[in-house]
């Protein structure tokens, strides 16, 4: 009896995190795709300051660590200095703001489809950098997913979405993209070497660390001279109050999804985590055609389903190697 009510209290755990997973950051895609092309007020004017985005939800999310690490990580002693996360803090400003900044240039559906291809330059870099040699079922994953951005990339845009670009231009667009996932992977592989060297970093210990050096840097590059576009943006807002509500309604969904996370994988494991989050980019490609009016061709379509094929292939993967090696710690 105690077991079936443990089996059913992870069954509802994970079921509260799958929900909060999904609420938060579908609900920031909307925000975030409603900012990037919605006209504000009577003068119709469009929020060019996309980046101002990076530096509100580093604010929040420093306050929010702070508070945690405040409430439930008092006393604790060992995880790495704040100076660490310098680096990776660098990566971690300019990445997101380039995948944001793509929103000028392609709709937000191309944006998540571009994102989700992580797998592309990881397996490059493995195989021209470092010779690394990937199995066939992996190889049909990359080939599923590039295949299916690429032609969701090549294929013709409708008019109404192109119409709700500030700036449309393709190929701008998936490169900033492609930039974005490059400087994640430094900004991960970083993160790992940190947590390696110093293995009671908590979640909260990284989340503040590098939300501390992404708001010094994006403080920074946004007031650190007169003519900065960070003044801009913040009178922006004085004009057009919807869109700072809209600001911080996108940040507080970012903090809050980035809780759920922790859970989810302190609770279940990134695998668990990583099958969540990429569910929720599919379904945030579905709410964004239905509610946004982002309407999708059939070979886009298509093309959605070929790259989540690709990456529900890549989770089956993965489960099929945890599942081994936990037979294997079991028989010796």
């Amino acid at each position: 009896m105690e077991a079936h009510a443990s089996g059913l209290g992870r069954v509802l755990l994970l079921s509260f995190c799958v929900a909060g997973i999904w609420a938060a950051y579908i609900s920031q895609g909307v925000l975030q795709e409603h900012l990037s092309t919605k006209r504000f007020g009577p003068d119709k004017k469009r929020f060019e300051h996309l980046a101002f985005l990076n530096l509100a939800q580093n604010v929040v999310c420093l306050t929010w660590s702070f508070i945690m690490i405040s409430i439930w990580s008092r006393g604790s002693k060992g995880g790495a200095p704040w100076w660490s996360y310098w680096s990776a803090g660098i990566t971690n400003t300019i990445g997101p703001a380039m995948g944001i900044e793509a929103l000028k240039y392609i709709s937000y559906p191309a944006q998540v489809l571009a994102k989700s291809s992580k797998m592309i330059p990881v397996m490059l870099m493995g195989t021209l950098v470092y010779g690394i040699r990937y199995t066939f079922s992996e190889y049909i994953c990359t080939i599923l997913v590039a295949g299916g951005v690429s032609v969701f990339a090549l294929s013709k845009t409708s008019a109404k979405t192109i119409s709700k670009l500030a700036h449309p231009n393709a190929p701008l667009g998936y490169g900033l993209c492609f930039l974005n996932l490059a400087f994640d992977g430094f900004t991960n592989a970083t993160q790992d070497s940190i947590t390696a060297r110093y293995p009671k970093t908590s979640a909260w210990d990284i989340m503040m660390g590098m939300n501390l050096w992404g708001t010094i840097y994006n403080v920074v590059y946004m007031f650190g001279w007169p003519q900065a576009s960070g003044y801009e943006a913040v009178q922006f807002c004085k004009l057009h109050p919807e869109a700072g509500w809209d600001i911080l309604l996108y940040c507080l969904c970012g903090a809050v999804g980035q809780n759920f996370i922790f859970l989810t994988i302190s609770r279940f494991g990134s695998l668990a985590n990583t099958t969540i989050t990429t569910t929720r980019k599919f379904v945030s490609i579905v709410v964004s055609s239905l509610l946004s009016g982002n309407p999708l061709s059939t070979i886009q379509w298509s093309s959605v389903v070929m790259v989540f094929s690709g990456l529900s292939y890549q989770i089956y993967l993965k489960w099929q190697k945890l599942q081994r090696l936990q037979k294997k710690r079991k028989t010796t």
